[in-house]
């Protein structure tokens, strides 16, 4: 079957539809990796001023990562490192 004119019109239109959707995609993907940057940069500083104010920064993050956390799960690790520990002796 031979491709008519009408036929060509309409696969550009889709093609420029795909084509737009497609950039807007893109671009969007491109602001968040972006403001992603910025919101790492800024956590940086938030950690070069603690410590320069004297925290120690790797037992902060330890904290922000155990806040994630669910009470009973971090209860359920600490009681196991405990029962550890005291099988080693420590």
């Amino acid at each position: 079957m031979k491709e008519t004119e009408a036929d060509r019109e309409v696969s550009d239109k889709a093609y420029r539809v795909a084509a737009g959707e497609l950039r807007s995609f893109i671009e969007r993907f491109e602001r968040l990796e972006a403001e992603k940057k910025d919101i790492a940069d800024a956590q940086k500083e938030v950690m070069a001023e603690a410590k320069a104010r004297g925290y120690d920064t790797r037992v902060m993050r330890k904290v922000i990562a155990l806040r994630k956390r669910d009470r009973d799960d971090i209860a359920e690790e600490e009681a196991v490192l405990e029962m550890y520990k005291s099988a080693l002796g420590m």
